[in-house]
């Protein structure tokens, strides 16, 4: 079992703060910090959806300020698998 999600080749591994009722997580492997976060009452799909949003407004406001985004560095498939 795995809380690595992946999207557009940009990884996260999602947390839970059990105190607040959220999930967060932030992009891995990037210079740049981005961070989202969802409460534990909209699922697993509301997370994924929140990480979807940070991945693609990420790369929108790169593309913005004409900046390109950070690679992400590839996670051993020993840490996601």
């Amino acid at each position: 079992m795995s809380n690595y999600l992946e999207y557009k080749g940009y990884y996260t591994d999602v947390k839970i703060d059990f105190e607040s009722k959220q999930f967060y997580g932030e992009l891995e492997g990037i210079r740049d910090f981005v961070n989202f976060m969802s409460d534990i009452s909209e699922g697993v799909d509301g997370i994924v959806r929140e990480f979807h949003s940070a991945v693609d407004d990420y790369l929108e406001n790169c593309a913005e300020l004409g900046d390109a985004p950070n690679v992400p560095v590839s996670l051993p498939m020993a840490e996601y698998a």
